[in-house]
């Protein structure tokens, strides 16, 4: 019970923003609707007038026409309300944008501030002359190694060096295909009835 009314106080996720986008997008949906009506409507008063104008009767004809001039306009205005609501559904979706934009920029700018704090100028300097001197000493060790190998040791390491990169196989003993004998049964007790043999004379020579 306890874990289902903690459930229900969760924050909600939709912003403003997002019921605002919501509600422009119904009353859009609502204007395209009530125009798809007008646009059905006027081309029923159309296939009218042409009947009534058959018919003779040019006054009735008349009125529908100027309905139809009146009802031109409402759809104009109509179309114009819906471009506009779509330009501001699209305006406030692209600001939500930018704002997640700006507020991942704000998030890695404290973090690189963090760093800052944590890693000094003071730091730095510090890394690299150790780093620096680090060099320095295998320069030194190089020196020391290549002052103390004659030139037949640098041919014969070269040499190596060559065999390695070109792939070439180190030759190795070769290991025998043969089977190895094996040994008696009676060979392998022969030790076992040595000792004993040789046990009585142990404790002889102990005494």
């Amino acid at each position: 019970m306890g874990n289902l009314l903690g459930r229900n106080t969760q924050p909600s996720r939709v912003t403003e923003q997002d019921k605002a986008v919501l509600q422009l997008k119904q009353q859009r949906d609502k204007l395209k609707q009530y125009q798809k009506k007008i646009t059905f409507q006027l081309e029923k008063e159309r296939c009218l007038t042409k009947l009534l104008l058959k018919d003779g009767r040019k006054e009735k004809a008349l009125l529908l026409l100027k309905k139809r001039r009146y009802q031109d306009q409402l759809l104009d205005k109509t179309e114009n309300q819906i471009s506009n609501l779509e330009r501001m559904i699209q305006d406030i979706e692209f600001m939500q944008i930018e704002m997640t934009v700006i507020e991942g920029l704000k998030v890695g700018n404290d973090c690189l501030k963090s760093m800052h704090k944590i890693m000094s100028i003071e730091d730095v300097e510090r890394i690299l002359d150790e780093t620096q001197e680090s060099i320095e000493y295998q320069r030194q060790i190089d020196e020391m190694l290549a002052g103390a190998l004659t030139q037949e040791d640098e041919d014969a390491v070269l040499a190596e060096l060559h065999a390695i990169t070109q792939g070439e196989d180190i030759a190795f003993p070769e290991v025998p295909t043969e089977p190895i004998p094996e040994v008696p049964e009676a060979a392998r007790a022969q030790p076992e009835r040595r000792g004993a043999k040789n046990k009585p004379d142990r404790e002889m020579l102990a005494a």
